[in-house]
Formats: structure tokens, sequence, C-alpha cells
């Protein structure tokens, strides 16, 4: 038997390994003899597998844990199902998926199972993306960011690649001189009324600066505009209730009416 290499007191008991064993036989079985199940595909499904992963990250936003729990659970029923899937036509199997994987992470992490020193977070991100090119598994740093993310949340990840291999403002402050840049070239193009295509290109300049500055002083941009959204949700609704409370529509209500109670409703403590 090969020699672990992590400390046994990290190995799952008894009972977990047995409920792993229940849970994948169980969707094995939904396969052969569910009418639905059969029917699937990776193709098929693949838009469930985002819809259970936004519906986990909304759990974890409102830091509601039974969900949490619950959310995980079908976001591990989708890994497992896709993997038997591929078992049938003889891509991959479970045990192949895990495996691949636990060796991507013992060898990406030589500072925790190698002699390899680091100095902190930086220095560890920063390994992990020299490892996969050295290793050859990618030809690029900008390789593995989905097109298929949120824009802001893919601004923010190509950039956290390119700082993984030293392309990186070198201070805070330089990162923000870029975004007061930015922001001079986006007012330039309005001011001169310059063509859409033009006012787009330098907004999007823009939003990109403000992300990267972002990142740099340590504030995911994605889930900070999450929650902006949620508190203008919150804070409009409650505008709307107000004027409801007032026999008015707010399709009724002038802008004056409706600033007054965002004012109120921003000043509240």
């Amino acid at each position: 038997m090969q020699e672990k290499i992590y400390e046994k007191s990290f190995q799952e008991s008894a009972d977990a390994l047995e409920a792993w064993n229940d849970f994948v036989a169980i969707v094995r079985q939904l396969r052969r003899d569910c009418p639905w199940d059969r029917k699937q595909n990776h193709d098929s499904i693949k838009h469930l597998l985002i819809e259970e992963a936004y519906e986990t990250v909304e759990a974890i936003d409102d830091e509601d844990w039974p969900s949490l729990r619950k959310e995980l659970g079908d976001l591990l029923l989708h890994v497992v199902f896709h993997a038997v899937i591929a078992a049938e036509t003889g891509s991959f199997t479970v045990k192949d998926v895990i495996e691949s994987e636990t060796e991507k992470l013992v060898r990406r992490h030589p500072h925790v199972f190698g002699d390899t020193h680091v100095g902190g977070v930086e220095d560890v991100l920063t390994n992990w993306e020299s490892i996969k090119i050295r290793e050859g598994e990618k030809t690029s740093a900008m390789e593995g960011v989905p097109r298929h993310l949120p824009t802001l949340l893919r601004a923010y990840r190509m950039q956290e690649k390119a700082a993984g291999v030293g392309f990186d403002f070198p201070t805070l402050d330089d990162a923000w001189d870029k975004v007061a840049e930015e922001l001079a070239e986006f007012r330039d193009v309005v001011a001169n009324n310059e063509s859409e295509a033009r006012k787009e290109e330098e907004l999007g300049d823009l939003l990109f600066s403000i992300v990267n500055h972002a990142r740099r002083a340590g504030i995911n941009p994605e889930n900070a505009l999450s929650r902006t959204n949620d508190k203008f949700l919150r804070r409009f609704r409650e505008v709307e209730d107000r004027l409801r409370a007032e026999g008015l529509s707010i399709v009724d209500a002038t802008l004056e009416q409706m600033d007054a109670h965002w004012d109120a409703i921003k000043r509240r403590p």
C-alpha cells in the first residue's frame, strides 16, 4: 500500500465512507432505473449545474447554513451524475475524477506537501499559476477563465491570473492612478460626443480599471456590486411601500417625492 502523505487524523470516518458509497450507488441505480435520469446527457443538464451553483452562492450570501447544506448536496449530485454518465462511455469514472484532483492538489501545494517555503497568500497564488504553466497544462496564464462567467467576475479572475505571473500594478496607488486616467478619458469622449463605440470602449476600460483597483485592495467587485444591487432593491421597494401608504403609485409619484423617501431611508441607521 502506498504511504499516505497527509495526516491520518484528516481521514474520513467509516460512516462517512459508507454514506459516500451509498450516494454513488443510488445515483448509478437512478441512471439505470429512472426514465428521466436515463435520458440525460452532459449537455442536457449543464444548465442545471449552473443553476445549482448560483443557488449555493445565494445561500452563502444569505448566511443560510441549512440551505447551504442542501445546495452543496445538489452540487455534489451533479458532479457524481456527470461522472457516472462519463463512465458509461469509458471516458472516466468517479474514482478518476477524485484521483486526478487529489494529485493536482498535492502537486500545486509544494509548500504543504513538499519543501517549498512561502511568505504568504501572494506567494501561494504565484506558485499556483507558475506550476500550471511550467507543467504545460496551459500555454497562457489566461486559460482557465470561463467565457460564461459574469462579466465583472471574469475581469476580476483575468486580473488575478495576470497578477499570478507578476503582471500587476506595484502599489494600490498605481492602480488608483489608472482609475483616474480612465475616468478622465471616458469623460472626454462623452464631452466630445464621440461615437457610441468609443464611449463603450472607454467605459469598458474604466470599469476594468475599477475592478483591478478593487482586486488590488482585496475587495471582490462581484460581491460588492451584488450587495449594492440587493441594497438598492431593498430601498427602492421601501420607497414603493411608503408611496403606497400615502395613496400614491410609483408611476404617479414625482421625482421629488421619490427622492424624499429615498433620502429618509438612507439616513436611517
